[in-house]
């Protein structure tokens, strides 16, 4: 049975829509120069970390728009009044080659997850509960695409604000508040949790 998920009623609502080649300027426009985070472009999980550090920026740039290029959808962009205001990285996990050897985000078991690794909000529009609409979002993206359960990996910020930096694979009270539950605590800062989808 699906866990119920809670939405902030306050929230402005979005608009979301799958990543394609026909919107990637509006994902352009939403990361901006330095491609979200520090020439990232969400290819942090997806090439080896010495390709990531030889192509970050505009390489990495490239290496996003060939994926979508060739029809596949590696996550959604969420607009307020069509302007994109966020963005949420899911695909199975089998997508993420960096996860899938990942020592610390060991698989829990041999479930076929879905994994959302980047939750990516305008500065503009954070701390308004748009993360947590994502989420949901991502949840429903999943379960169009067959997959039983989503699985995500936020963090545990420590006392005081975490630097939004750190954040961008969402933190643990936006999940809750999504409706998924921990299944492993792999570090004192770092969760994994699921939301398992009825079939």
């Amino acid at each position: 049975m699906d866990t119920e998920r809670r939405e902030d009623a306050g929230a402005p609502q979005l608009s979301v829509q799958p990543l394609t080649a026909e919107r990637w300027a509006d994902l352009e426009q939403l990361f901006g120069r330095n491609g979200a985070c520090g020439g990232c472009w969400c290819m942090w999980w997806v090439v080896p970390r010495a390709q990531f550090d030889a192509q970050k920026g505009d390489g990495n740039k490239a290496a996003l728009r060939a994926r979508v290029e060739s029809s596949e959808v590696p996550g959604l962009l969420g607009y307020l009044d069509r302007a994109p205001v966020a963005w949420c990285a899911i695909q199975p996990r089998t997508c993420y080659p960096v996860l899938e050897r990942s020592r610390s985000l060991v698989r829990v078991d041999a479930a076929p997850v879905w994994s959302i690794v980047c939750l990516f909000i305008a500065r503009p529009f954070r701390r308004r509960g748009l993360g947590v609409q994502m989420i949901g979002q991502a949840v429903e993206h999943a379960r169009r695409g067959g997959a039983p359960v989503v699985e995500a990996y936020p963090v545990v910020p420590k006392a005081g604000r975490m630097p939004d930096a750190f954040a961008w694979t969402g933190v643990v009270a936006a999940y809750e508040q999504a409706g998924f539950v921990e299944v492993a605590a792999p570090s004192a800062t770092r969760r994994i949790m699921r939301y398992y989808i009825a079939p």
